[in-house]
């Protein structure tokens, strides 16, 4: 086994647990074993280095969420914007849910859609800017 095939096991079970919110041996043992029968597409060394940066992105997402959190608490965000942002080429399904995952992650964000042509349509709030004052 691979270490990107390890890597979609892992996101399989981390899936079953979080939904389940059941460690019991036998609970581990059915998320084990649907982990591993679900059916994988071949894998690449380049799909390694994009699990790799992926995984780097959430740990730099946690500390950005609670930034964005706290701006949110302190600092009104009036407006709202729809936006397309582009997939990044060649994902496999698992790394764009983590794609998606990441983008929704933080509270300012959320995939509204995912377009199989390669769009994510993400909704974002933003603090409603100044406007100047003409004289």
């Amino acid at each position: 086994m691979d270490a990107t095939s390890l890597f979609n096991v892992i996101l399989r079970l981390t899936i079953w647990f979080l939904l389940t919110a059941d460690l019991r041996p036998a609970n581990i043992m059915i998320g084990v074993t649907i982990a591993v029968l679900l059916p994988r597409g071949k894998t690449s060394l380049g799909a390694l280095n994009d699990w790799l940066r992926v995984l780097w992105e959430i740990i730099v997402a946690i500390p950005q969420a609670y930034i964005e959190a706290i701006q949110i608490m302190f600092h009104p965000h009036d407006d709202e914007v729809l936006v397309c942002e582009s997939v990044k080429p060649q994902r496999t399904p698992g790394l764009i849910f983590l794609d998606i995952f990441l983008i929704t992650f933080t509270p300012k964000t959320i995939v509204l859609k995912y377009h199989e042509k390669g769009w994510y349509e993400v909704h974002r709030v933003e603090r409603r800017r100044k406007r100047s004052r003409k004289r």
